[in-house]
């Protein structure tokens, strides 16, 4: 049966902004490093840090909230986690130290990242299978809309009212999507009592999901790919506002610019997915990627780039993640359905994970220069495509077992 489009909208809207709490989280206190890191008499490669303690937060949490959200049904968790992200976003905002400001960022990720996980996984809940990838570009509008709105919105707020209210606003906006889960979005999987949350029986699930090759190789694909994006968040601040010396407001219009490519990349996604398959779209994506980043790369080694030449190529390569990011979680995600929530979280564990350790990359070799980003990006978008490559081997494979077997069986009398 056919959903109404009204109805449609709000569920996309909805589970676009559990998605877009992340980036919001990432981006809004970019433009204010400089400000924090005088006001808690540090250096912006240390707050930098705080950063990188949220990649890790989000990608332990994810792995936490998959089973739970299995267990539990869909709402429940995220109310636990959002209630925890809006505490902890306050107490971001009263952090008197660094170290403070690093752990309370800890625990803001793991809190939020209930909604990210749980979205992913009603995505596959309330759409037919055939309908994720665009449905996924889809919530790639909204996420988009953020880093848009975030970097230029928190440059405005740091620089009127402090650092401090950025996260107060964090937590308001928290409070909000609270309200319009609970009014607008139904619960998309109930409570299942059979699945067991005892750690045995979740590593074996984990596993069960970690050995469908559909699964890891379009999973460390995305998150490979989505790390050049985590660099890019980490580097950018030292390098916009220290490097080239741009003023905080105008950083947030760099940040909102780059971040118009990934929008328009992602609903051109949703027209090429008429024609084209996932598995074309994602292949071309990666190498223009690859392409794209050793370009930076060189240009940046030899000093070709000035402000403009740098912003230019960074804007084409994170326009490709968004033909991959829509593409390799429909992809991921696709053989599962029981536990499509443990599947998320691995998933976006995943991304996470590499997400952080690429973040950390850039800040311990960070050298005063876009060097450090650069080699990041283009060794991120290279390790993707190769992985792609790889993976679509074992991917041909286990579907010529399968098909081995099947006849097999269709063969006993």
């Amino acid at each position: 049966m056919a959903m109404n489009p009204r109805t449609k909208f709000l569920w996309i809207l909805i589970l676009g902004l559990l998605s877009a709490i992340g980036p919001l989280s990432t981006d809004m206190y970019l433009p204010a490093f400089p400000a924090i890191a005088r006001d808690l008499a540090t250096t912006t490669a240390r707050i930098s840090l705080s950063l990188s303690s949220f990649f890790i937060g989000i990608s332990f949490g994810q792995l936490l909230y998959g089973p739970i959200l299995d267990r539990f049904g869909r709402k429940k968790p995220i109310y636990f986690g959002l209630g925890l992200y809006i505490l902890s976003s306050l107490g971001c905002a009263l952090a008197g130290s660094v170290n403070m400001l690093i752990g309370m960022r800890l625990l803001q990720a793991i809190g939020g990242c209930a909604g990210m996980v749980a979205s992913r996984a009603m995505v596959r809940d309330l759409f037919p299978v055939d309908e994720n990838a665009k449905v996924f570009s889809l919530l790639m509008l909204v996420i988009g809309v953020s880093p848009i709105i975030a970097p230029t919105l928190g440059g405005y707020v740091a620089t009127a009212f402090g650092w401090h209210a950025v996260f107060l606003i964090l937590a308001g906006i928290a409070l909000a999507v609270v309200v319009a889960l609970h009014f607008l979005l139904p619960e998309s999987r109930q409570a299942n009592k059979a699945f067991s949350l005892r750690p045995k029986d979740i590593l074996a699930n984990f596993g069960t999901v970690v050995k469908e090759p559909q699964f890891y190789t379009y999973a460390l694909t995305g998150a490979l790919a989505s790390s050049g994006l985590y660099a890019y968040i980490s580097g950018s601040p030292a390098v916009f506002m220290e490097y080239f010396g741009v003023t905080e407001k105008y950083y947030g219009g760099i940040f909102a610019t780059i971040a118009l490519g990934l929008i328009i990349s992602s609903q051109l996604n949703s027209l090429l997915l008429r024609r084209f398959r996932s598995q074309q779209i994602i292949r071309i994506a990666l190498l223009c990627q690859t392409t794209i980043g050793f370009l930076l790369l060189l240009g940046t080694a030899f000093g070709w780039l000035g402000l403009y030449g740098t912003i230019g190529l960074i804007f084409l390569f994170l326009s490709s993640q968004g033909f991959t990011f829509p593409n390799s979680s429909a992809l991921s995600l696709a053989p599962f359905t029981t536990n499509a929530g443990s599947a998320s979280a691995l998933m976006g564990g995943t991304q996470m994970g590499i997400g952080a350790l690429t973040s950390a990359a850039v800040s311990v070799f960070s050298n005063g220069t876009p060097l450090p980003m650069a080699a990041v990006m283009a060794s991120c978008a290279a390790l993707s495509f190769t992985t792609l490559m790889l993976g679509r081997r074992s991917i041909t494979r286990q579907s010529s077992l399968d098909q081995v077997e099947e006849e097999a069986v269709q063969l006993v009398p």
